[in-house]
């Protein structure tokens, strides 16, 4: 028999608030995270704007000596982790086999910030004078590691790489594992911290980040007007849990996990099929397994990362999947407006707030948005968040390498 799935803990940072719950209060007032670039000195490169997390202090959080050694990747992976597994009250002495606890937590790129450091160190003055901590710090299963060592856990723990779809796959993987009882709970997520001059100036080669050098529209999803995406950073962490395992020892549950899609374009290497093939499959994959029936209120968190491809290739995939009527009549909306692209942690933070719009009944918005494209022809939910009765909610991210992923959320009804 197959196991019930809860998400009963959330952490998060990121650009728009440094815990679960101030992220969600912006994302609902749509408060825009994204600034002028002060992470390195922009003058050199076109790209002027990111997502940064702001007044994040690691030493605070972490203690000296742990922060010391981990990169910023590790630490936003660490502090999340802490604030999902407290609101979930794992903490407390006897709420869990802490060896059928696992960690699912990916990143996209890894610590790329200690690999650019030491190369600099490297070039500068020699190879004797790399970090003795450079390879544990970078590599891109460190993230993973010291969240299942900071909280002692022994089950299954699987980081993921898929770029933007990284953490969306990692809950997704971490729904299977629960739902057919490999562990009672896994910390599931992704972290990324990759707002660097060498990060942002290979993106921009790529034509793939806007040049709109005013915070106020440089990331409009859906929008006529777009030109590429903002670079985001830091982590959202969420609890999946077997939902008897939860309610036994009385937590509460946001939403269950219901279903998940998994596949790939097999097209190219950054463009995603203009078709949305593996997309639309994805979604109805989800669907499928889920068994959502949009007539019974539907919201959909799109991926809607403001490039001229994405977006309208993943308002065909979303008609395929669901049928022109239940596509039309869904409410949709990209929070990467306001958070921008938190790469390998989007999937999660938005399958948070899929989360949260179901038990709240709020849709959070697409803001920034101006201009209709006739191709993204959708309810995009525009510039102010709205009331709906929704039962039902999906999540879909894709990545470089083709990659697509969906999940499948029912509100939580007991």
């Amino acid at each position: 028999m197959e196991r019930r799935v809860a998400i009963t803990g959330i952490g998060a940072v990121s650009p728009v608030g440094n815990t679960a719950p101030a992220t969600w209060e912006a994302l609902k007032a749509g408060t825009s995270g994204i600034g002028e670039v002060t992470h390195f000195d922009a003058s050199e490169i076109n790209v002027k704007v990111a997502a940064e997390v702001k007044g994040f202090d690691g030493a605070e959080l972490l203690g000296r000596a742990e922060a010391r050694h981990a990169d910023l990747v590790s630490q936003y992976a660490m502090v999340a982790s802490d604030e999902a597994v407290a609101d979930a009250g794992l903490d407390e002495e006897g709420a869990i086999d802490h060896d059928r606890l696992g960690v699912y937590v990916g990143s996209g790129v890894g610590g790329i910030t200690t690999l650019v450091q030491n190369v600099h160190t490297i070039s500068q003055r020699g190879p004797r004078r790399a970090s003795p901590f450079m390879i544990p710090m970078m590599i891109a299963n460190m993230p993973a590691g010291m969240v299942s060592i900071r909280h002692d856990a022994r089950g299954p723990v699987l980081p993921i790489v898929t770029a933007c779809a990284t953490s969306a796959h990692s809950v997704g993987e971490a729904f299977r594992a629960v739902r057919h009882g490999d562990a009672d709970a896994i910390l599931a997520g992704g972290a990324e911290a990759g707002i660097l001059l060498e990060a942002v100036a290979g993106f921009q080669s790529a034509k793939a980040l806007t040049r709109n050098p005013d915070p106020a529209t440089a990331c409009r999803p859906f929008d006529a007007e777009r030109d590429g995406f903002v670079m985001g950073e830091g982590a959202c962490i969420l609890v999946l849990e077997e939902l008897g395992h939860a309610l036994a020892r009385g937590a509460k549950v946001y939403a269950e996990v219901v279903g998940y899609g998994n596949t790939s374009d097999a097209h190219h290497m950054t463009s995603p099929d203009p078709e949305a093939r593996g997309f639309s499959r994805a979604l109805a994959l989800a669907v499928e397994e889920g068994g959502v029936r949009p007539e019974e209120g539907l919201y959909i968190n799109a991926h809607g990362t403001s490039t001229k491809l994405n977006d309208s290739s993943e308002t065909l995939g979303i008609k395929l999947a669901l049928g022109e009527e239940a596509a039309h009549a869904a409410h949709v909306s990209s929070t990467k407006s306001m958070t921008g692209h938190m790469l390998g942690a989007t999937g999660a933070i938005e399958v948070m707030a899929s989360a949260l719009a179901l038990r709240d009944g709020i849709i959070p918005p697409t803001i920034n948005y101006r201009t209709p494209d006739p191709e993204c022809d959708l309810d995009y939910t525009p510039n102010e968040a709205v009331e709906a009765d929704v039962r039902w909610a999906l999540s879909g991210n894709l990545g470089f390498g083709g990659h697509n992923a969906a999940i499948a959320l029912r509100a939580y009804e007991g």
